[in-house]
């Protein structure tokens, strides 16, 4: 079985000289998020200098509560955002992508975090008058003593947890399922804080104004939650009721799921995107996530996977019929991200999936998009691209071969000129094109540092990567 080739060339004169609005959208979206963020910073930094937080520092127990209580008010405030960049939010997912969420997940994640514990070690040195050796005693009666503090130490657990097993030396010791189950206790640590912070919090609690800011951003974020991680999934996969067709094994370890539902047309899933998927059967609750390698049609959708764990290696035995469910579409690597009439697609491996269908799903003219493809020892969808070549004039570049070097994202057939120059030589105008990628995060690493070299703009590099 092969995916229906489509040719959306109609009208592209007028979408080439567009200026792809959805583009200009998003950036504002992102504008706004962080404009969000520094004045939800600056209004609880407000309201400390306002319950004299300045005045505090002046003697040494009171400094020592006093940035306890700052600390803990940002603290909280990255807390909420975190679990909004957990949330899958479509508007944020739609303007950051992925990949930034990730980053910006994790930065967000470890300054919260310690911050967090800075907030707990300041207060708790500060109501024990400054005195390191009461500090034991006096972190035991806080805990005891005042209402919901035992929840906030539990729920601290589960997010020294969560960072723990986030640092990259131990996330490299554990599979990709393991290490997302654990990441969810993220929000049962946020949340068992929840009872401590505003029932005796001082800061939640000097004005109606804080108060209803705090609770209206605590629900907020819980509400986000439920609705778009649990809620929203579960009525999409009920309501496309997705099936499998066929498997096709397509070599190397590889293979390609095809799949039928209802109403696929409404799902709003673009070519380069990517699900989280669950096939029932063993192993149904841990999700998966994998991009489309065909151009959605409304009618069916297909996935190309390659076997490198337990549940990627499972797809090659699903029956005709299995049910999946989904989460998503998710991932920016799309016609979303799109600003200028050329593109260049970037891709290796089995990292080739989502470009395969954005070389099918984008408009374009003939010659107004290339795909340089590195793969070690034979192309996925070979075929495939040929059809794409012949009918839409996509131009293709085979990059066989293993990596020359740890510090190059070229093939060993390449020779021995610099990546940028090779680069340059093969797509001269790069600089005025979106380049889309996608591969394992240090061959990504060193594509971007290319083509940023060759002038691209960074906005108009879009990356998919492997990493977790």
């Amino acid at each position: 079985m092969t995916a229906v080739l489509s040719s959306p060339t109609a009208g592209l004169g007028a979408r080439s000289r567009a200026t792809y609005p959805r583009a200009r959208r998003d950036a504002g979206v992102r504008l706004g998020a962080f404009s969000l963020l520094w004045l939800s910073l600056l209004l609880v930094t407000y309201w400390w200098v306002a319950d004299r937080g300045v005045q505090d520092l002046a003697t040494w127990a009171g400094g020592l509560t006093s940035i306890g209580r700052l600390t803990g008010l940002v603290a909280s405030v990255l807390l909420l955002a975190q679990v909004l960049l957990m949330a899958r939010l479509p508007v944020l997912e739609q303007a950051f992508g992925q990949d930034r969420l990730a980053r910006q997940h994790r930065l967000v994640g470890f300054t919260s975090f310690n911050l967090m514990l800075a907030h707990v070690v300041l207060i708790t040195w500060g109501y024990a008058a400054g005195s390191l050796l009461d500090t034991p005693s006096t972190l035991w009666t806080l805990t005891v003593d005042y209402p919901g503090m035992l929840l906030a130490v539990a729920g601290t657990g589960f997010l020294v947890l969560v960072v723990a097993t986030s640092i990259k030396a131990a996330r490299r010791k554990l599979r990709y399922e393991s290490w997302h189950l654990l990441h969810l206790y993220a929000y049962l640590g946020v949340g068992l804080a929840l009872p401590h912070q505003l029932w005796t919090g001082q800061e939640f609690l000097t004005s109606r104004g804080a108060t209803v800011f705090w609770w209206t951003a605590w629900a907020s974020a819980a509400a986000a939650i439920v609705v778009f991680r649990v809620a929203l999934p579960l009525w999409r996969s009920a309501r496309h009721g997705l099936r499998v067709t066929s498997v096709r094994d397509e070599g190397d370890g590889v293979v390609s799921v095809y799949l039928t539902g209802r109403r696929l047309d409404r799902l709003r899933a673009e070519a380069g995107q990517f699900f989280q998927w669950r096939f029932l059967g063993p192993g149904w609750t841990r999700a998966h996530p994998y991009s489309l390698s065909a151009a959605p049609d409304g009618r069916s959708l297909r996935i190309s996977v390659k076997s490198l764990g337990d549940g990627s290696a499972a797809l090659a035995s699903l029956r005709p019929g299995t049910r999946a469910l989904v989460e998503g579409p998710y991932g920016r690597l799309s016609p979303r991200a799109r600003s200028r009439r050329k593109v260049a697609l970037i891709g290796a491996g089995v990292g080739i999936t989502p470009l395969r269908a954005l070389a099918e799903g984008l408009a374009y003219a003939p010659g107004d998009a290339v795909v340089l493809y590195r793969f070690r020892d034979r192309p996925l969808f070979e075929r495939e691209f040929h059809v794409l070549a012949r009918e839409r004039g996509l131009q293709v570049l085979w990059l066989p071969g293993r990596r020359r070097s740890p510090t190059s994202w070229l093939g060993a057939n390449a020779g021995r000129v610099d990546d940028a120059t090779a680069l340059g030589h093969w797509v001269p105008d790069l600089a005025e094109r979106d380049v889309y990628v996608c591969g394992p995060d240090a061959w990504a690493d060193d594509v971007r540092r290319s083509a940023l070299a060759l002038g691209l703009p960074p906005e108009r590099f879009h990356v998919e990567s492997f990493g977790w």
